[in-house]
């Protein structure tokens, strides 16, 4: 996709996991890029030499707590001094689980204002000028949880859900901007199923034990109560499905809800 060389990406919780994985699928095509998060020096080197080594000609850093809605503010007033942003790819996310009942109020608070409230904060400041240059991509990572629940996931299936509204919504209102030939703007969200980060690693590493090592059949047994195809996506896989939604030919695919799941919320 030659078309995308010289595009910016702005890629929210980039430095690891998915959203790592999407600024890399991007990299590869020679998209700038803008990471962000919360992570440590080293973290964040790492993140910016692997983006480098795929491709990427600029790679910039930012560190930003999406809690709070001024800093995003000023986040983004930051960005947009070193040029326009061409894709947003909101991918920060956190989780904490327990019952409904026994959830802390802070987290609920927490896991809304970075799941949620940050999408909505990214959305309504740089979505203006993606349609006064007629190209613009908006990729929100959703996640199953967007379309089906899961006990002791209160807040994160309400975020999720609500993500996919907003991407509605935003979807709407945007869809006659820009031509089939400036590529138009689109706001879209994709929701994986189980994904193997870091993040999950002890929970394969717990279920591989059972099997005297044998990896490939952790990896099923753990996803067999939920995730058809046993098999985990990759960020990277989440990437390219990411890459295909900012290339001109996806100017139609906009407000949808795309799962990467195995099969899971075809249940």
């Amino acid at each position: 996709m030659g078309e995308l060389q010289g595009r910016r990406a702005f890629v929210t919780g980039s430095f690891q996991g998915i959203g790592l994985g999407i600024a890399i699928a991007l990299a590869r095509e020679g998209v700038d890029l803008v990471l962000h998060g919360l992570a440590d020096q080293a973290t964040i080197d790492s993140a910016v030499a692997a983006a480098k080594s795929a491709g990427a000609r600029r790679v910039e850093t930012f560190v930003s707590d999406l809690r709070d809605s001024a800093a995003t503010e000023e986040l983004i007033k930051n960005i947009l001094l070193g040029g326009p942003v061409d894709i947003l790819c909101n991918n920060a996310g956190i989780q904490f689980t327990a019952p409904t009942v026994e959830m802390p109020r802070g987290k609920w608070d927490d896991i809304i204002a970075i799941n949620l409230s940050s999408v909505f904060d990214t959305m309504r400041l740089l979505l203006p000028q993606m349609a006064e240059r007629g190209y613009g991509r908006v990729i929100n990572t959703a996640s199953v949880h967007g379309l089906v629940a899961s006990v002791a996931k209160a807040p994160y299936v309400a975020a999720k859900h609500g993500i996919i509204g907003i991407t509605r919504v935003t979807a709407l209102e945007y869809a006659d901007a820009g031509t089939r030939e400036s590529g138009g703007v689109t706001v879209n969200a994709i929701c994986p199923g189980w994904v193997e980060t870091a993040l999950i690693e002890p929970q394969i590493q717990d279920r591989v034990a059972k099997f005297n090592g044998d990896r490939a059949a952790g990896i099923a047994d753990l996803l067999s109560e939920k995730q058809p195809s046993r098999r985990m996506s990759t960020p990277d896989d989440i990437g390219q499905v990411a890459l295909f939604l900012c290339s001109k030919s996806a100017h139609n695919i906009t407000g949808a809800a795309i799962p990467v799941d195995g099969g899971w919320t075809s249940q």
